[in-house]
């Protein structure tokens, strides 16, 4: 595995793949990699020639009140855990190579996808959104992959990077992976029992983290493609998703009912 930091260094280790028409996958993470991180690498690994990992903190997506010097980093570790998936290429550029002295322009998805959840003003705010989607403009421009890989953990993100994508006209393949998780979700259930209120599904989920001692910060029913409101699961796919703090970690987290499934 090759360490680059610097744009110059990447694009000159992949200009041979790209000359040679291999497929080019890539992996964006701000680093603390976990069992999620490594699912990615391995779909990576498993459909490209080339496997790029970028692993950036991110400054322009922690808001005011978000401490951004105490997010967890081991570069070392990190590395280790790449080395292992059997990434080719890891990208490791600081705050000045992503944002040069003099740096002003954004990119924004509109409100209705970005100032919603984990968007709202009074929970991470939209500017959180804009840092996403400028960095990852930015680490589509740089690495110029053919594929791109997102967990659906962080659904929304997930669906705002789409977005942008499609709206761009990026030429990169956006491969979202679904969250493993145990068929035994709160609200999940409560549809494969009939329910068909979203305010009741969202109203059993807050209860049983309630009774598990968990205060949520929020918990909302989103149609899934476009994160508008809606009231009853109406055969459309329905994003649940979640907030909580959990001691000093703040967590996010979503089911997607999809009721042609749940019967």
């Amino acid at each position: 595995m090759k360490v680059v930091r610097t744009k110059a260094e990447l694009r000159a280790e992949l200009a041979p793949a790209r000359t040679t028409g291999q497929v080019i996958g890539l992996v964006p993470t701000m680093g603390a990699l976990h069992g999620g991180h490594l699912a990615l690498l391995a779909a990576a690994r498993e459909r490209s020639d080339v496997v790029v990992m970028s692993l950036f903190v991110n400054p322009a997506q922690f808001g005011p009140g978000e401490d951004l010097d105490a997010y967890p980093r081991d570069e070392d570790r990190d590395a280790e855990l790449a080395a292992l998936e059997g990434v080719d290429l890891l990208w490791i550029p600081d705050a000045d190579e992503i944002y040069p002295d003099g740096f002003a322009t954004s990119v924004e998805v509109a409100n209705s996808f970005t100032g919603v959840l984990e968007g709202d003003p009074s929970h991470r705010g939209p500017s959180h959104f804009r840092g996403v989607t400028t960095v990852v403009a930015k680490l589509f421009n740089s690495v110029q992959p053919d594929v791109a890989y997102f967990g659906r953990k962080d659904a929304q993100q997930a669906l705002v990077i789409e977005r942008m994508t499609r709206d761009l006209d990026f030429p990169v393949e956006i491969v979202v992976l679904p969250t493993v998780r145990e068929d035994d979700g709160l609200a999940e259930e409560a549809a494969r029992g009939g329910e068909t209120s979203t305010d009741a599904l969202v109203e059993t989920a807050r209860n049983e983290l309630r009774n598990s001692g968990i205060e949520p910060e929020y918990v909302e029913a989103r149609a899934a493609e476009d994160l508008s409101p809606v009231a009853e699961l109406n055969g459309r796919p329905v994003l649940v998703a979640v907030a909580a703090r959990v001691g000093r970690a703040r967590l996010i987290d979503n089911v997607l009912i999809n009721p042609k499934t749940e019967a």
